[in-house]
């Protein structure tokens, strides 16, 4: 069974360049949260209009339909190994998820906490020259408090299935991803 691998962390850790990485260098197939819920909506699938419908009011997406949907993407990929970045994020998400692997005869191998201190994520993202309205001091410490109260459990919730790797992620990018792969090698085998 190839490994299906969640990518954990606060905002600002890094995920999503190493999902990057991951998906280039070991083919991993990256499901991101945000982009399947993009894709679906602009597809104007079921599952895209019901998600529309809480995105456009500023609301968070219910983990039914954030589940269905990758449900949905995954079905796809049972010969590939699949990353997982942005979901789960709460531990209702992470029994729902595997639930929805089991049905495809997966489950989930790894999850991968990239873990950097909030002082390290809060300066990364002011460094961003996006100028998003979510790339503010005072924004990027309310995303980090929702972070610590629902993602943060999933920590404990993985530890104690045996499942979780920590890697550091206040290095630099490289380092970070010699980590991760340290982290998943065994399960490639």
């Amino acid at each position: 069974m190839e490994p299906t691998v969640a990518l954990l962390g606060p905002p600002g850790s890094g995920k999503g360049t190493q999902a990057e990485r991951l998906r280039d260098q070991l083919g991993f197939a990256t499901l991101a949260t945000g982009d399947l819920l993009r894709n679906a909506r602009l597809e104007g699938t079921d599952l895209g209009l019901r998600a529309s419908q809480y995105m456009d009011r500023g609301d968070l997406v219910p983990d039914e339909v954030i589940i269905a949907i990758v449900r949905d993407a995954s079905a796809a990929l049972d010969d590939k190994p699949i990353l997982l970045d942005g979901v789960p994020r709460t531990v209702a998400q992470a029994q729902a998820l595997a639930d929805a692997l089991q049905a495809r005869g997966r489950r989930l191998t790894a999850a991968v906490l990239i873990d950097v201190p909030e002082e390290v994520v809060v300066e990364r993202i002011s460094r961003r020259q996006q100028g998003r309205e979510d790339d503010r001091p005072e924004t990027v410490r309310e995303r980090l408090r929702v972070y610590h109260r629902e993602t943060e459990p999933l920590v404990a919730y993985y530890g104690e299935r045996g499942l979780l790797r920590r890697v550091d992620g206040a290095q630099d990018a490289d380092a970070v991803e010699a980590a991760v792969r340290a982290a998943i090698d065994p399960l490639s085998r």
